[in-house]
This record gives C-alpha cells, structure tokens and sequence, in this order.
C-alpha cells in the first residue's frame, strides 16, 4: 500500500459484520466516534501488526449502536463483501483527526517524554508504556533503575506535550 502506516492511528476494531446490506459493528477507539466515522469520511483496515492491508475505505454510513457503531463502506454492499475482515483494526491518519486538546496525548507519543518531579528534580524518561487491569502504566527509566508509574491524574499533574514533559507529584517514599 502507499500509505504510510506510521501516519495512522487507530480508531477501531472490527468486531462482525451486522445485518445483510454490508454494516460493520465497530467498537470504537476514539473518543469522537461520531466524527470519526461520519459519512464521507475515509478509514484504513490494518491488521494487529500495524500494516494497511486495504483502504482507503470511505464510509457511507454510520450510526451508533449500543456501545458499538455500524459503519457501512461505499463499494461494499453485502455481508460477504466484508465476512473476512472480522478482528481487523480500522485507523485514519493522523493529520486527518481532531488534535489533543491542552494536557492530553496520544498513549504512543508518550514514549520518549521526560518525568519530572513537579517540585523539581528530572525523574527519568517513559521508555514504555502499558494497558494493566488497573489502567495504563508508564515504563519509567531513572537515574538508578527503572519504576512503573500509573498514568493517572493522581501521579500525573500535567502533560506538556510540545515540551514532551509530564510533571508528577508521586507519594512520599515512592521510589525507594
């Protein structure tokens, strides 16, 4: 494909077809669905490693359905046309989506931004980042060693993305 895949954000997974005239149910994975998948509007079928396997696909069709969206695509007007795209993830480039907003990011630029005490002094630098049970967790490289660090509003004070800085406020005793 000649899209570049690293451009590409994901917005969705396809979960099955729905119906006979071709609708998709889609969980979405943005938190602006309705623009996201609004008629006109073009995504791009990428498989769980990151690759664009097919697209663009222009939506023709969209609403929301319980938590989930039925998306129909132009040029794809039964159930078979899109049997096999099942666990397939839906993604849009990235200059085509809404921004973040002062203090929010996107969880895969985070790696590479600084940690720093709120306070003072530099914590270290998030090398990874990961969905537990509990939420998401920074991978925090430091001085001495490495921690994990809960992405939470509680720790977290402040995102300064074009800094590529988050300032945290971490309890007494933390990293010891």
């Amino acid at each position: 494909m000649t899209e570049d895949s690293a451009r590409h954000l994901v917005v969705g997974r396809l979960r099955k077809p729905h119906g006979l005239k071709g609708d998709c149910a889609v969980f979405p994975l943005t938190d602006d669905p309705a623009t996201v998948f609004a008629p006109g509007r073009s995504v791009w079928l990428m498989n769980l490693g990151g690759e664009i396997e097919r697209g663009p696909l222009v939506i023709e069709r969209s609403r929301s359905y319980h938590r989930e969206w039925l998306v129909a695509f132009r040029g794809f007007p039964d159930r078979s046309a899109v049997e096999g795209w099942h666990d397939r993830l839906l993604s849009a480039p990235a200059d085509t989506l809404t921004p973040p907003e002062e203090g929010e990011v996107y969880l895969h630029e985070l790696v590479g931004f600084s940690v720093q005490d709120e306070a003072g002094p530099a914590l270290g630098v998030v090398t990874a980042v990961g969905e537990m049970p509990t939420g998401i967790t920074l991978e925090v490289q430091g001085n001495k060693r490495e921690f994990l660090l809960p992405f939470r509003k509680e720790f977290v004070v402040a995102v300064e993305r074009s800094q590529r800085r988050l300032l945290v406020r971490l309890p007494e005793g933390f990293l010891e």
